[in-house]
């Protein structure tokens, strides 16, 4: 394995238009980036309305896409695509089996999706030009219980479904509202089978003795208040069991996780999140990728491999008129592109700023004007990568900008 071996990876593609024949420059340089290199990333941030049909199961924030938006990313340059994400279940059991027969018939390498549990929780691997590759993607929620995929038995049928990351999130509080919190579980009569009745039945939350759980919220006695994540070490170690497997196959493998569990400030990075980062790299990843926060977050080297913390959005087809997507930072991103050399070894990693819309979009948020990402140069370039450097050098990142393209700066 002697030459270099090229990733591009994006934010997340919130995509239900076809997007070919698009004929816009800034759209034209992205695709030229995407095609250029050897493996082009991004997470399909949705589920296809096909042959086997399918019912809503959100409301506001439901979403669906015919399978040609497929064939607009094909033609963008991606050649793989995480599946594991909040919106993958939005039709049920039949848009999970659609996705996955679309997605498989385009060709694409992919993972995190599944008609059981066992091929959810299954490496995506490939041989890409000459590159042995692997990805593993997972989700963090929070979501309900059946989403996920599981597999079946003696008198349960399989359920299609996403790989999951169990995730609780826990609200922590001083000893003297912990104490009055365990005098209102012990005064309306809550027991342990009262929580996993507010869960889901094959899915109670693991409560340990310094924790109240009431209504499906878990407390955490502690020095001050806040929020954490707790963890699921058995769908951590399974995760990193099979990360750890393809990177001994020699494969390039890319640990993808979606969630949102976000900070009250988005860009902030929780501290559960560079903790799942870390044990994905020390378990043999080349790279990790997260998704979920709807902005571009910091990018952190670790052990000679990237972290990245969120990209962003790629694509995002939505009104912008719901007030939550009204900031100008939901609309910009970054591309990066990593250059593996022998032995998978990080080498370089360059970042292309784009906005979705283009310049233009960021005065006039009309949705025909946002279908596409766009590259963008001069002050609004500075701007993005100046912002995206600064909040990576908190995480002893240096970016270097030049000429309307940062670089990181390998140790």
């Amino acid at each position: 394995m002697s030459s270099n071996f090229t990733i591009a990876v994006t934010g997340q593609s919130l995509i239900k238009h076809d997007t070919r024949g698009i004929d816009a420059p800034g759209f034209e340089a992205v695709t030229s980036i995407l095609r250029s290199a050897d493996l082009a990333f991004t997470n399909f941030e949705g589920t296809i309305f096909g042959r086997n049909g399918g019912w809503p199961l959100k409301g506001s924030f439901y979403g669906s896409s015919e399978p040609v938006v497929l064939d607009a990313l094909k033609e963008m340059g991606f050649q793989a695509l995480a599946l594991s994400n909040n919106h993958a279940f939005d039709l049920g059991p039949p848009g999970v089996m659609s996705t996955l027969e679309e997605v498989e018939g385009r060709g694409f390498l992919h993972a995190g999706l599944g008609k059981d549990h066992a091929e959810a929780a299954t490496a995506g691997t490939g041989q890409i030009a000459g590159r042995p590759v692997a990805l593993v993607a997972m989700d963090g929620g929070p979501g309900p219980d059946f989403m996920y995929a599981s597999d079946g038995g003696d008198e349960r049928p399989a359920r299609p479904g996403v790989n999951r990351l169990r995730l609780n999130q826990v609200l922590k509080v001083d000893e003297v509202a912990f104490e009055q919190l365990r005098a209102i579980e012990r005064q309306v009569g809550y027991t342990r089978m009262d929580l996993t009745n507010d869960s889901q039945p094959d899915d109670p939350p693991v409560v340990g003795d310094d924790e109240i759980g009431i209504a499906r919220a878990l407390f955490k006695c502690a020095d001050c208040f806040g929020r954490s994540v707790k963890i699921d070490e058995e769908d951590i170690q399974r995760n990193l069991a099979t990360i750890a497997f393809s990177a001994s196959e020699g494969r390039l493998t890319i640990a993808y996780l979606h969630h949102h569990h976000w900070a009250s400030n988005w860009y902030q990075v929780p501290d559960w999140v560079s903790t799942v980062a870390k044990r994905c790299i020390d378990a043999g990843a080349s790279m990790f990728v997260s998704h979920g926060a709807p902005i571009l977050q910091p990018v952190e080297l670790y052990r000679g491999r990237p972290i990245f913390y969120s990209l962003g959005n790629f694509i995002f087809n939505v009104k912008s008129e719901k007030s939550l997507w009204t900031a100008p930072e939901i609309w910009e991103s970054v591309i990066s592109v990593c250059t593996f050399g022998p032995e998978n070894r990080l080498q370089e990693v360059k970042f292309y700023p784009v906005i979705i819309g283009g310049d233009e979009a960021l005065s006039d948020g009309r949705l025909e004007r946002r279908l596409v990402p766009q590259r963008v140069a001069g002050p609004t370039a500075e701007r993005i990568l100046g912002r995206f450097a600064d909040l990576s050098r908190a995480y002893g990142t240096d970016i270097r900008v030049s000429e309307d393209v940062a670089i990181l700066q390998m140790a």
